[in-house]
């Protein structure tokens, strides 16, 4: 599933394409994906602000003289992709949606699986929506320090990596990034938060921030079906210490990178740097 950097390079990537364009037309190839679609009508003859990205989800914000703007909220689910076309490129395989701008230019959303879901929101209010009400903070942001994370530490039980992927604590910091950013932090994923000291989740802090940056930087991680607006993988994939190198050699000291079982997913540490 993209997660907080695979959304932030689809952000970086269509935003400066489509930036002031007016939206002209839109077809839809099916009536729902995950949920049913909303009406998309209001935005018809609209300029688009700009894109923004809270959590996993792809805020596109419409200008609108006559009424109150909207922001057409996206979530990407786990196979969901956008390009930017040419109109008379013919639609793809998969391809359920396409926002027709007024260049030569259209959005095309393509989600094989269909977990992708869109709605349409109020921009004064799309924070109070039950998608967004409860979320945690931002980790590439300065809320985030180790007082945040401190607070949500105290008295917990529940295994650090466990607690870092919860986001109500703080968004994005998918199964692949906590991984990474303990093993950063020379913390093992298994250690119960309540147990670490300050100092230490000063660390976890600073590799969240460190990892999450770099994987953004490197067009984040195809693992799967990601690619960037242009068609491209990821690259970070290629710098991962840990993740998906069970049985193989520690970069770090030469031991064996393992992998256990948290919440049913995957995780991959080194028993020897991570404790």
């Amino acid at each position: 599933m993209p997660e907080l950097p695979e959304v932030e390079v689809v952000r970086t990537g269509l935003e400066p394409l489509l930036q002031g364009r007016v939206l002209q037309s839109i077809t839809t190839f099916r009536m729902n994906l995950r949920y049913p679609f909303p009406d998309f009508s209001p935005l018809l003859n609209q300029k688009l602000r700009c894109i923004r990205r809270r959590a996993k989800y792809l805020l596109f914000d419409f200008e609108n003289q006559r009424e109150t703007e909207q922001t057409l909220v996206w979530h990407l689910g786990m196979t969901g992709q956008f390009h930017v076309l040419p109109k008379d490129v013919p639609s793809g395989a998969h391809e359920h949606i396409r926002f027709d701008f007024d260049d030569e230019h259209s959005l095309r959303y393509r989600d094989a699986r269909r977990f992708g879901y869109a709605g349409l929101l109020a921009t004064v209010s799309w924070q109070q929506h039950d998608w967004f009400k409860r979320l945690g903070v931002e980790p590439l942001q300065d809320m985030f320090d180790v007082e945040v994370l401190l607070k949500h530490c105290l008295g917990r039980k529940a295994p650090i990596k466990t607690l870092i992927m919860d986001a109500h604590v703080v968004v994005g910091v998918g199964n692949i990034y906590a991984s990474e950013s303990l093993f950063l932090a020379a913390i093992h994923p298994s250690r119960a938060a309540r147990r670490i000291s300050k100092k230490r989740l000063s660390t976890l802090v600073s590799a969240i921030k460190k990892v999450l940056a770099s994987a953004i930087q490197a067009g984040g991680s195809s693992i799967s079906d990601f690619v960037q607006i242009d068609g491209k993988p990821g690259y970070f994939a290629h710098s991962f210490q840990v993740y998906g190198r069970e049985g193989k050699a520690c970069f770090r000291c030469r031991g064996v990178i393992r992998r256990i079982t948290q919440a049913g997913r995957s995780t991959f540490y080194c028993p020897n740097c991570q404790h």
